[in-house]
């Protein structure tokens, strides 16, 4: 990433980094990039759920909706997402409106009560640890840190996690229970995991017979491009390989409909599935399915989901593409950074000098633009070598957008020559 520069053309440099930052840190700006947030706009496009179920009461099987019972969830709309997150109907839980909260209730149940295949509770085990694939996603690390799970990061690579590494690591040490994986658009990095890495997941051998994989399918249907990745079923994989019960797969309509107001998804073996319906009664006696009956009439189809996400697409295309020419514009060719070119999901990775990260962020603030903390994609928080930058482009309007990037740039440049200066 180092550009060799004379002094004089480096000195020139900072200057006028200086000088950018200083008329930036006079604007007052109130900018906040931390979190892969729908724009109002985005939620717009789902407003007619504000108006259903339009006084029906019941599901095309004769379900009441308003009444309770229907742990799994309502069929239709099970069937709706059964291609979007490849999962058999029969095998897919509809439930709340959060994904987070069933990979927080996997663990606790995992936790409590034996998984199929497991010899005993993992709170009985003297360790448990999950693999992080980094850089990964901060609220899959918390939950980690919140039951006390030891994390062990994994490198990524342009096909998703290094396998040579998960396969060792999984095969040789019984108290890894799982791994964490966003394998399509992944977060941050946008990274799509290749069919390969999807063949070995299903198929490694592990020293822990209770061994999941958490497959949290979060962007499935977020395109940006005409070019639609696809990514290999998981869930069939390892039926194939002998391992039917190794995969969770979550996913939600956070990011489709109503953040705020959505539906989460649970796929896995039948096993599985059994196991979590047979917990979940203990702590509920049914989803809400007067809001699930809304997304059936709402979406209708699956072709209503592609739909609807392309309408999704002609808003979040056109952030995506004013970050990719602003980095261009103020840092290509600087050897100061470099960042992804996503095909899908929420956010952009910068990656900028070792140890210049926090000190971006630190600079940013005080200008009035506000970054997910530096270190964030990694476990316990802790970026070794202190150089990734999430940048989330959904929520600030376009405007908004190109006044965060273009001052983003300028920490960029001054934090950057700050330390080639201090080199020299």
């Amino acid at each position: 990433m180092t550009t060799e520069l004379s002094s004089t053309t480096l000195d020139d440099l900072l200057d006028r980094a200086r000088k950018d930052y200083e008329a930036l840190a006079g604007r007052g700006l109130s900018l906040d990039l931390t979190r892969g947030k729908p724009a109002p706009a985005q939620l717009d496009l789902s407003d007619d759920l504000l108006s259903l179920p339009g006084g029906r009461r019941s599901a095309a099987d004769g379900t009441d909706v308003r009444n309770y019972g229907g742990l799994q969830g309502l069929a239709e709309l099970r069937e709706i997402f059964s291609g979007v997150l490849q999962v058999p109907v029969a095998q897919l839980l509809a439930a709340g409106n959060s994904s987070l909260e069933l990979m927080h209730d996997c663990l606790v149940h995992a936790l409590l009560s034996r998984v199929p295949g497991a010899d005993s509770r993992w709170v009985d085990q003297e360790r448990i640890a999950f693999l992080c694939p980094v850089p990964g996603y901060d609220r899959h690390f918390a939950l980690c840190e919140r039951f006390g799970i030891d994390m062990i990061p994994v490198p990524m690579t342009g096909s998703g996690p290094d396998m040579d590494v998960v396969e060792r690591l999984v095969a040789e040490d019984a108290s890894v229970k799982g791994i964490w994986c966003v394998p399509k658009y992944s977060n941050p990095d946008g990274t799509c995991y290749s069919d390969e890495t999807v063949a070995r997941l299903a198929a490694m051998g592990t020293a822990a017979p209770d061994f999941r994989v958490f497959w949290d399918n979060a962007y499935a249907a977020h395109h940006l491009t005409d070019e639609q990745v696809e990514i290999a079923d998981l869930l069939a994989a390892c039926e194939a390989a002998g391992n039917p019960d190794r995969v969770f797969v979550f996913g939600s309509t956070s990011k489709i409909t109503l953040a705020g107001a959505g539906v989460a998804f649970f796929g896995a073996s039948a096993a599985n599935v059994q196991w979590l319906l047979g917990n979940n009664a203990k702590r509920s006696i049914g989803p809400d399915k007067v809001n699930q009956l809304r997304h059936v009439l709402f979406l209708r189809d699956a072709d209503g989901v592609r739909a609807h996400m392309e309408r999704q697409r002609a808003l979040l295309q056109p952030k995506f593409e004013a970050v990719q020419r602003i980095l261009e514009a103020e840092l290509g060719g600087t050897g100061l950074a470099t960042w992804t070119h996503p095909k899908g999901g929420y956010f952009v990775s910068l990656e900028v000098a070792d140890g210049c990260a926090k000190e971006v962020v630190r600079r940013a603030a005080g200008a009035g633009i506000v970054l997910t903390p530096a270190g964030a994609t990694h476990p316990y928080g802790d970026d070794p070598r202190d150089a990734l930058i999430r940048i989330a482009p959904s929520y600030p309007t376009l405007e908004e957008l190109e006044q965060a990037i273009l001052g983003l740039t300028a920490c960029v440049r001054v934090v950057g020559y700050e330390q080639r200066s201090t080199e020299a």
